[in-house]
């Protein structure tokens, strides 16, 4: 089976720019395809400086539903935005009083990875990182989920008085490896890499090396051990590949929301069930240990309702064992929602994302936490993504009353629904 490769590299244009990532693209693009995924054959996708958020997540998104295994290369640097203090992958027009609207942000690599069968997804990092950064990873993780595999380095901001704009090197050694022929198994990439940049004298670099778990599926609520404090280096770039194809489909009765971080598909609606589902024994997984591997596989045959079914005996196992409104429990709620969205029930989708969110709410969660915010945002685009006027009307009420309390980053977002409505309800 083919497989992916997605190349980012990314910086601020300016003087706020700590690395120049853009230039390690050349020296990839001189690798063969084939040997940047570690596949027989492999398409691959270039992102050099892009300038929005929604650029970058739609790229990753496509990628991300390919079948067969995926790499992404990623080179640039990380910022905290000023109201969470959350890490983004900085962007051509970011700004660090801007990281919030224009970086894109750390945490949607882990939403949009976590359905992947595990142990199929590598992401390999060549990060920079400002002062403010660098004092937040000492006591965080920055992980992409358990089921991805991720090794790198995240490079520590520059003394005082040196001014000049990194490149990203740990890539570049990396790219300059696999052009001398063969492909090395990846720890041994990654640490002739490290060892080829410190011997440089790169040193103190953050070295991330964290093996995907496959004791546990996609979207599990684990994360990695801390990474260890090390020494060594920077990133890179690569070939262009054939553009993910969109389905064209008919005009919405309700116009999307510009610039929506979460497009998508759409079909027929099914209801989120009210009622508890009813007791029956969980199947045994083909792959043990890994429900979502089985989810997966009926879905790329087609099966979205024995993928569902089996997703919502999950979920009910977990509101018995661990309460209703526990992370497990909506965890699987999530899954759900992207089932609906894979089997083109847009109303269903967005009726799901909706009891996530208010769920979390319920249970004390922000209105800025990033899953409320994930679950309204993709509620809104999948609202917009209903083919029936009617089904509009019905969930455009609930969802002004969320985009109320969750404003989200977007700005004018409840002026768009409460918009939508108003030309929905001339439409009878």
């Amino acid at each position: 089976m083919p497989g992916t490769v997605l190349l980012l590299a990314a910086s601020p244009m300016g003087k706020g720019c700590l690395v120049d990532a853009a230039s390690v693209l050349p020296v990839l693009a001189a690798v063969p395809p084939a040997v940047l995924a570690g596949a027989d054959t492999a398409n691959v996708v270039e992102l050099a400086d892009p300038l929005e958020p929604q650029a970058v997540l739609t790229r990753l998104r496509a990628a991300a539903a390919a079948p067969g295994p995926l790499t992404v290369y990623v080179a640039g640097q990380l910022q905290l935005d000023r109201r969470q203090r959350l890490p983004h992958l900085a962007l051509a027009r970011t700004t660090p009083s801007t990281v919030r609207y224009t970086a894109f942000p750390w945490h949607w690599f882990r939403e949009e990875l976590r359905l992947r069968p595990a142990g199929a997804t590598t992401v390999l990092l060549d990060l920079h990182a400002d002062a403010e950064t660098w004092e937040w990873l000492r006591g965080n993780v920055l992980d992409c989920g358990p089921a991805v595999t991720v090794y790198g380095r995240v490079a520590p901001p520059a003394g005082r008085g040196r001014r000049a704009v990194a490149a990203p090197s740990y890539m570049k050694a990396m790219a300059t490896i696999l052009r001398s022929g063969g492909r090395p198994a990846l720890e041994q990439l990654h640490q002739m890499a490290t060892a080829r940049i410190a011997g440089e004298g790169e040193t103190g670099d953050l070295v991330l090396h964290a093996p995907a778990d496959l004791r546990h599926a996609p979207g599990d609520l684990v994360s990695h051990a801390p990474a260890d404090l090390v020494s060594h280096a920077p990133a890179g770039r690569v070939p262009h590949a054939p553009a993910e194809h969109v389905t064209p489909t008919p005009a919405d009765p309700v116009r999307p929301f510009p610039e929506q971080p979460f497009p998508e598909q759409r079909l027929p609606v099914r209801p989120f069930p009210e009622q508890p589902f009813p007791e029956q024994p969980l199947p045994a997984p083909a792959h043990p240990g890994d429900p979502h591997a089985d989810i997966s596989a009926a879905v790329r045959s087609g099966r979205h309702a024995d993928a569902d079914a089996l997703a919502a005996r999950w979920e009910q196992a977990a509101v018995v064992a661990h309460g209703a409104g526990s992370e497990e429990a909506l965890h699987w709620a999530e899954v759900r929602a992207d089932l609906a969205m894979f089997a083109g029930d847009a109303a269903g989708s967005c009726r799901i994302w909706m009891a996530v969110a208010a769920a979390r709410l319920d249970a004390g969660q922000p209105a800025d936490a990033p899953a409320v915010e994930a679950a309204v945002d993709r509620a809104h685009h999948q609202w917009g993504r209903i083919g029936s006027a009617a089904r509009a009307r019905e969930l455009g009420p609930a969802l002004a009353r969320l985009r109320g309390r969750v404003p989200g980053r977007h700005e004018g977002a409840l002026d768009h629904v409460q918009e939508q409505l108003r030309q929905l309800q001339t439409q009878g």
